[in-house]
């Protein structure tokens, strides 16, 4: 008869001469994961995230899919882990303890936004122009940035975005978005001072 209960249990051998002394055999629960925090980030990895759980306390090996990620154990119930490389799309995380392999989360890798094109690509110091930004993989974006200041933008598709130019000094700046994949590389916009100014 299996024993199904979680804890020590007396191994023992029996022969013809008896019954040797028991050593301590211990089963250990089947470990869980119940959420992710964050649940996505970019394909190059590195994403420091919580995972919670049960039974976590003797993980030896945390895996986004194949992969295997570093990763600290904080309690029975939490996982610290960085994210490895990955491809786009999702990779289901397991984590392996002397219970058995244990999953039930899975993490989305985001490629990163590109922008190909502003339209128009200059305008007032004093802000306000409408400028559309065309690219790539920009259906998740969180950020849009003139230089260092953030503008206020729509998402139209995953290549489109409307944004508001905000105001700063005449001069050029780079225009990036950003999103969980990620910041894209940048595009000049340039801030044409009006005459007598």
């Amino acid at each position: 008869m299996y024993r199904t209960t979680i804890g020590p249990a007396q191994v023992t051998v029996t022969s013809p001469g008896g019954t040797s002394g028991g050593v301590a055999y211990y089963y250990v629960a089947l470990p869980t994961l119940t959420a992710v925090s964050p649940g996505q980030g970019p394909m190059a990895g590195g994403t420091a995230m919580t995972l919670t759980g049960t039974n976590l306390l003797n993980a030896t090996t945390v895996r986004f899919g194949a992969t295997a990620a570093a990763f600290s154990v904080v309690s029975a119930t939490q996982i610290t882990a960085t994210s490895p490389p990955g491809s786009t799309g999702f990779a289901q995380i397991t984590v392996i303890t002397p219970g058995g392999i244990g999953g039930g989360v899975a993490f989305q890798y985001v490629a990163l936004p590109t922008l190909t094109d502003l339209s128009p690509d200059q305008g007032p110091p004093t802000g306000g122009t409408t400028v559309t930004l065309t690219g790539t993989n920009l259906g998740d974006v969180t950020a849009v940035r003139f230089g260092t200041t953030a503008a206020a933008f729509t998402i139209v598709s995953a290549t489109q975005i409307t944004a508001t130019a905000p105001t700063g000094s005449a001069g050029t700046v780079q225009v990036t978005v950003t999103s969980p994949g990620g910041t894209s590389a940048g595009l000049t916009y340039t801030r044409i001072a009006l005459p007598g100014i």
